[in-house]
């Protein structure tokens, strides 16, 4: 990478071979604008110039190159590149793919609902067990979240999102032949470590997205959340009591297969070949969006967006400019967790238990104790299906409210309303109003979830956006780690010491929002 010079933008670099004086008779071609002919500030080479900047006689004036100033409008970056495309076919394929590895997720997630009452009762686990179940693939997840995050920002976005489909697929089939609990929790937590990439799709996504579309496309992204929820419940519903839960498990395993045929044609993200310095790949990737969305290219030189730094380095989130940004999103995104996979469990909890039968004494736990089994009944799943199309709501509302308050607002609202809404479960036992609570509650939740995704790779700057949202995922999964045991573990002791804790972690929440520095509310991505 050369120095800037003189008439060059500030906070720009230049990529090697622009603006270089070329020997005589040959023609300089601005980056990505073929067949251009133009030295520096866009005059034509004269054919009467001689070596030295001598003038042979007949030959027209030529100015010496050292007198050509750079025109700032030669220029341009992939934000401007970006924005100026503009959302069109390039995005909507992209939406899908992206959209396919966010439902597959979903499904994984969901299944943990179901699949521990039914551990429960086929195996006779305790509640401890049942409860690890789930712990043991948001441990995977956090472990994970950083080793994608260096991966991507080293190696690019597109080659973790493959190695992640594959590996995926592959432990989600094995876990639907687990032989024994053991082998169970470890192909489990194999899941989780490849889940952990999950959240790098939305880091390419919001690197292809103009600035006036990118907060309503990222959150329109858990519409293939809720979709996969959805119909993982709806799977669960026609599988699970004929055919068992290993089943169940195979056939969630479908998406994930799908995605890992379809990651090679993922495009690589602009910014991170810009970044790596290879300006070359990311003009083709420009020219690309260009053609799909039936764009002219834009003309001149591709530049560098600031000064690059150390790429994938989790030393620098805690720099002092961004430390306490990285501090305040931690432990939002836990909280954030925390109370979107508790709601989750504790409405198979709630449901589930209002069908509560003692098992045969001849199946007990390790620990002697006859096993109380809750095997969910069809309204139980259709109470579930419900409010998981909560979210669908909930999308659309933080779209409108997002983009109108600003993205620390909105999630600071979201987390009081959340935390008034769980509250409000233990004061009514009625089934109709307790699924309209969960309904608000669900929503709001799955709005907030979609909100921190679109302000975290807002904040960050591009070298530093995966290893960014890598680490808050990380903390995000060390909350779903804690919340089985306050969900399915201390509910069943009090529900008023659980929804309390929920609701704490909610209000605090809400603070740490609006003490977050920046408002990214229509700003550009960082540098």
């Amino acid at each position: 990478m050369k120095p800037r010079r003189v008439g060059m933008a500030r906070g720009y670099e230049e990529m090697d071979g622009a603006n270089v004086p070329r020997p005589l008779g040959s023609t300089a071609t601005g980056a990505g604008v073929p067949g251009t002919d133009a030295i520096a500030g866009g005059a034509p080479q004269s054919p009467g110039a001689a070596a030295g900047g001598t003038m042979l006689a007949g030959a027209a004036p030529e100015f010496e190159l050292a007198s050509v100033s750079v025109v700032p409008d030669d220029t341009y970056t992939v934000t401007q590149a970006v924005n100026a495309l503009g959302f069109g076919w390039f995005q909507v394929k992209l939406s899908l793919c992206v959209g396919l590895c966010w439902m597959a997720d979903s499904m994984e997630m969901t299944i943990l609902s179901v699949l521990g009452p039914a551990l429960h009762c086929d195996w006779g686990i305790s509640r401890y067990q049942q409860a690890l179940v789930t712990t043991v693939v948001f441990l995977g997840m956090m472990l994970s979240s950083t080793f994608w995050g260096h991966l991507s920002d080293r190696y690019g976005r597109k080659p973790a999102l493959t190695l992640c489909g594959v590996l995926l697929f592959l432990y989600g089939l094995l876990s639907s032949v687990a032989p024994s609990f053991g082998w169970l929790l470890l192909l489990r937590g194999l899941v989780g470590f490849a889940i952990g990439c999950v959240p790098q799709s939305v880091t390419l996504y919001a690197e292809f997205l103009p600035t006036k579309q990118r907060a309503k496309c990222v959150v329109l992204l858990d519409c293939f959340w809720a979709l996969g929820a959805c119909f993982e419940v709806a799977l669960a519903l026609a599988v699970t009591p004929t055919l068992g839960w290993r089943w169940l498990l195979g056939l969630s395993a479908a998406p994930l297969f799908i995605f890992a045929i379809i990651t090679p044609w993922l495009p690589e993200s602009a910014r991170y070949h810009v970044t790596s310095g290879q300006s070359d790949k990311a003009l083709n990737t420009l020219e690309q969006i260009a053609k799909d969305n039936r764009r002219p290219m834009l003309l001149g030189r591709l530049v560098v967006e600031g000064p690059s730094g150390s790429r994938g380095s989790l030393k620098a989130l805690l720099g002092s400019s961004l430390r306490r940004t990285t501090l305040l999103l931690w432990f939002i995104w836990m909280s954030c967790a925390f109370c979107y996979y508790g709601l989750v469990l504790m409405s198979t909890e709630l449901f589930g238990g209002k069908n509560k039968t003692i098992i045969d004494a001849s199946m007990t736990a390790d620990d002697g104790p006859t096993i109380d089994c809750q095997p969910l009944a069809t309204t139980d799943y259709m109470d579930l299906l419900w409010t998981t199309l909560a979210e669908f709501p909930g999308i659309f509302a933080t779209i409108y409210v997002i983009e109108k308050f600003g993205r620390k607002k909105t999630m600071a609202l979201q987390f009081l309303f959340y935390a008034g809404c769980v509250l409000m479960i233990t004061v009514t036992e009625v089934r109709v109003f307790l699924t309209i609570i969960l309904f608000m509650a669900r929503g709001v939740i799955a709005g907030l979830f979609q909100a921190a995704y679109v302000y975290t790779p807002e904040v960050y700057p591009t070298a530093l956006r995966s290893v960014g949202v890598g680490g808050c995922s990380a903390l995000a999964r060390l909350g779903a780690m804690a919340t089985p045991y306050i969900a399915q573990v201390l509910f069943q002791t009090s529900i008023w010491s659980a929804v309390t804790v929920y609701g704490i972690f909610a209000a605090c929440a809400s603070v740490a929002c609006m003490l977050l520095p920046y408002e990214t509310r229509g700003a550009d991505l960082a540098h």
